[in-house]
């Protein structure tokens, strides 16, 4: 792999597995009520704890933010893998449900309870499910559809 392709790999997957996933999680939100700055704000509440929901339209972009930086981070973590066990960009569909699986995991099990987020972390039948096929299908499958894209690149 190049560090064209790599690089390649990371933005659009990153870039698309982070819009997917965001525009699913501000529409479930409004279906609930919840207006798209409240949600963002609700990620930036992850580094800046209660203040978030304070800070108006600047924190609700730095949720925005965080959120694609860290799609951009897992990426490059499957990328990373992928390279050293090349089976992961074969097998891409699966690879990426899975790997959607395992980042919808840590996020709730241990990057939210280890992070300012000041809300107890809730597993509610539907939106646990929603949010997991989110994560799977429109998170993890485009990252690792990159990935095996980037892998073809001459």
């Amino acid at each position: 792999m190049t560090r064209r392709s790599s690089l390649w790999a990371i933005l659009v997957g990153g870039s698309i597995a982070g819009t997917l996933d965001i525009v699913f999680a501000i529409s479930f939100a409004a279906y609930n009520g919840v207006p798209p700055t409240r949600l963002l704000q609700t990620v930036a509440s992850g580094l800046l704890g209660k203040a978030a929901y304070s800070g108006g339209a600047w924190t609700a972009a730095l949720g925005l933010a965080l959120h694609f930086a860290i799609a951009f981070l897992l990426a490059g973590l499957f990328l990373a893998a992928a390279r050293r066990v090349p089976l992961l960009s074969r097998q891409a569909l699966l690879s990426g449900i899975v790997f959607g699986i395992g980042v919808f995991l840590v996020m709730r099990l241990i990057v939210l309870p280890l992070s300012a987020f000041p809300h107890p972390v809730h597993f509610k039948p539907l939106a646990t499910v929603l949010d997991l096929l989110s994560h799977m299908l429109l998170f993890g499958v485009p990252i690792a559809l990159a990935a095996k894209q980037a892998r073809r690149s001459p």
